[in-house]
């Protein structure tokens, strides 16, 4: 088979190697789509960046897989040849304390904890090995492109949404408007959030979301914007912040913005933020969380919602490639002018 594999150059090298056997515990899947994440951008394609959780290992890369299973090895309980899965991204020990809530990717141990696309071989290759313990049903009326985005990018932003809670009662601010920024600003509006402002510098991108109508509000980034989503609040500011960047100066805004008893939540990795504890934070009463990922429960959660919103994370795909063209296909990610970027197989590629 196939494999894609990221030198830490801006390049992507496609290999032959062999299709694995499943062992005990383990699927193989026929992959049908993987998505590109932004993490896989900023800590492995350009540089590899990262250590510990984000320390890249020479693997085939694309940890946000979604597949059907071809063939299972002994001990499988629950799933079978012939089920659509998604691929919870991380495969944890399943017994220290972070893994026992279902939070994988949190896992303590050094030596068991892999994720899939770093650690251990991920989804861009025409088959991926996984272990049982990290699969989620996906259901026949989502498409595999949507699957693919629940296994990191929409989980990521469900969970954090679910830290701050989100209701009819929220206005709310999303700064970075990437693919989980837009995965942000699409749940927003099934949870009912009220006015939904968005704040982005890629032009391509303010674009997207508002043609997809998942922004009632899209800003260009700049030194006016706390004082513009208060205007648009009644001088207030929203009730709820999500910051999707990373950005430094993305983040200041959502902490600025949000009003007073407000929370703010922090899904962007990498860069810092500076501000005045006192005067933004906590002479306000403000709360600030941070959100890494999701549980498995919460995933499969997420799922079901999906269907019942009848909400499809493929609509957020903006191209789709062959994994011959992968290269092509990070290359678009990398440049931030396009939406979620995803490399698909047999029907998927229709």
């Amino acid at each position: 088979m196939t494999g894609a594999y990221l030198p830490g150059d801006c390049s992507v090298q496609l290999r032959e190697v062999s299709t694995p056997q499943p062992g005990h515990g383990e699927v193989l899947l026929r992959m049908k789509a993987s998505t590109i994440c932004g993490s896989d951008i900023r800590a492995i394609y350009r540089e590899h960046l990262g250590k510990g959780p984000e320390g890249y290992q020479n693997v085939i890369a694309g940890h946000e897989p979604c597949g059907l299973i071809v063939e299972t090895g002994l001990g499988c309980r629950r799933f079978a040849k012939g089920d659509r899965v998604i691929v919870y991204h991380i495969s944890g020990c399943g017994v220290c304390s972070d893994c026992r809530r279902g939070y994988a990717i949190s896992c303590t141990s050094i030596k068991y904890r892999r994720a899939y696309g770093w650690q251990r071989d991920g989804g861009m290759a025409d088959y991926l090995l996984a272990e049982e313990k990290d699969l989620i049903y996906l259901p026949d009326e989502l498409s595999y492109a949507d699957g693919a985005q629940v296994a990191c990018g929409f989980g990521t932003a469900y969970e954090g949404l679910q830290k701050i809670g989100i209701s009819g009662k929220d206005a709310v601010l999303v700064t970075g408007l990437g693919p989980v920024g837009l995965a942000v600003a699409a749940l927003c509006r099934k949870l009912g959030a009220t006015k939904i402002f968005g704040i982005d510098v890629v032009p391509e991108r303010l674009e997207l979301a508002r043609e997809l109508g998942l922004c009632d509000e899209v800003l260009p980034s700049d030194g006016s914007n706390v004082a513009e989503i208060k205007s648009m609040t009644g001088g207030e500011g929203v009730e709820r912040a999500i910051d999707c960047s990373g950005n430094d100066a993305a983040r200041a805004t959502a902490i600025r913005a949000t009003r007073k008893w407000g929370k703010i939540a922090f899904l962007g990795e990498g860069g810092k933020v500076e501000f005045q504890p006192s005067p933004d934070l906590i002479h306000d009463q403000k709360t600030i969380y941070g959100s890494w990922v999701t549980s498995l429960w919460l995933m499969e959660e997420l799922v079901e919602q999906l269907l019942r919103w009848k909400l499809h994370p493929e609509d957020l795909i903006t191209h789709r490639f062959t994994l011959d063209k992968a290269a092509d296909a990070y290359a678009l990610m990398a440049s931030g002018k396009c939406g979620k970027v995803a490399v698909c197989f047999d029907e998927e590629l229709v």
